[in-house]
C-alpha cells in the first residue's frame, strides 16, 4: 500500500512542530533541578570544572541516547548542529543563568575531550560519546 506523499507545507509543520517542541525544552524536563543544583555547586570554584564529574553529578551520564539528543539541542545555543568554542565557556550558564563561565583553560580541557574530529567545535554524537564514557 502506496502512503500518500506530504506536501512541503506538511514536512514543514513537522519540522517546526519538532522545532518548536526543543525550543521550549528545558534542561530541567530532562534533568532533576536539585542534581543540577548540585553538580553546579561542585565546580564553583575556577578552574574545578570536570566534565566526567558534571555529567555524573547532574545525572546526565544515566540519560538515553535520546534524552542526551535533546540535552545536545539545548546546550547547543545558536542550533547550528555544534557547539562551539564561544558556546562552551557558558556551558554552566546554560543550566543556570548565574553560573560561572568556564576558564580559558577548562574550556580547552572541555574541548579537546570531545572533540575527536579535530574540527574545534563538538558535534551531537561527540557529545554523547564524552558523556557515556
Amino acid at each position: 500500500m502506496l502512503r500518500p506523499r506530504r506536501s512541503w507545507q506538511q514536512v514543514t509543520a513537522v519540522g517546526t512542530e519538532n522545532w518548536s517542541r526543543w525550543s521550549k525544552m528545558s534542561l530541567t524536563d530532562i534533568l532533576s533541578p536539585s542534581d543540577i543544583a548540585a553538580a553546579l555547586r561542585d565546580c564553583q570554584a575556577p578552574d574545578s570544572f570536570s566534565p566526567k564529574k558534571f555529567f555524573q553529578i547532574s545525572g546526565m551520564s544515566k540519560k538515553s541516547s535520546s534524552q542526551l539528543k535533546d540535552i545536545f539541542r539545548i546546550l547547543d545555543n545558536d542550533q547550528s548542529g555544534f557547539i562551539e568554542e564561544d558556546e562552551l565557556k557558558y556551558f554552566l550558564q546554560r543550566f543556570e543563568c548565574g553560573a560561572r563561565v568556564l576558564t580559558s583553560s577548562e574550556t580547552k580541557t572541555f574541548l579537546a575531550a570531545a572533540d575527536h574530529d579535530g574540527d574545534g567545535k563538538i558535534g551531537a554524537e561527540e557529545f554523547q560519546e564524552l558523556v557515556q564514557s
